[in-house]
């Protein structure tokens, strides 16, 4: 008789990058599961739109645990504690976009900054030696709606 055996709590050293990689992966997967459910409550998706985005993100999901799976990483891992900020993903069933949250996780910040939008303006000097090389000026908008 096999038994299938238990992922372990912590990600092993041999890993890599790939327990951050699959926890950026699930936070944006999150982030567009929010904001389709968001469309969908306000009625701006069909229903074959509603199909197409729940087929893809299930196989996102499953795509991200077999991952998991395969590096031998607890996908509860994924959600990072951040301490005092909070997590980084809410507790399942905890959240659900456009609700109020007692204490809202990164994703939750982040699905409301999109709905309202932010624009993010910084200098950015990058330097070798004391040479500055790459001088670069930023602007970012940042919404879930059409600009």
């Amino acid at each position: 008789m096999s038994s299938k055996p238990s992922l372990p709590t912590k990600a092993r050293p041999d890993t890599g990058l790939a327990p951050l990689l699959l926890t950026v992966v699930e936070l944006v997967r999150q982030l567009m599961e929010a904001q389709v459910i968001r469309r969908m409550d306000e009625g701006y998706l069909t229903d074959d739109d509603i199909d197409r985005a729940a087929e893809s993100l299930q196989k996102l999901e499953e795509q991200v645990l077999h991952l998991c799976n395969f590096f031998e990483i607890d996908p509860a891992d994924l959600n990072v504690n951040l301490g005092e900020v909070g997590t980084l993903l809410p507790k399942a069933g905890s959240y659900y976009p456009g609700k109020a949250s007692s204490s809202p996780s990164i994703l939750e910040l982040l699905d409301r900054l999109l709905n309202t939008g932010v624009v993010l303006q910084g200098n950015v000097d990058l330097g070798l030696a004391q040479l500055d090389l790459v001088h670069a000026k930023l602007q970012l908008v940042l919404t879930a709606k059409p600009i």
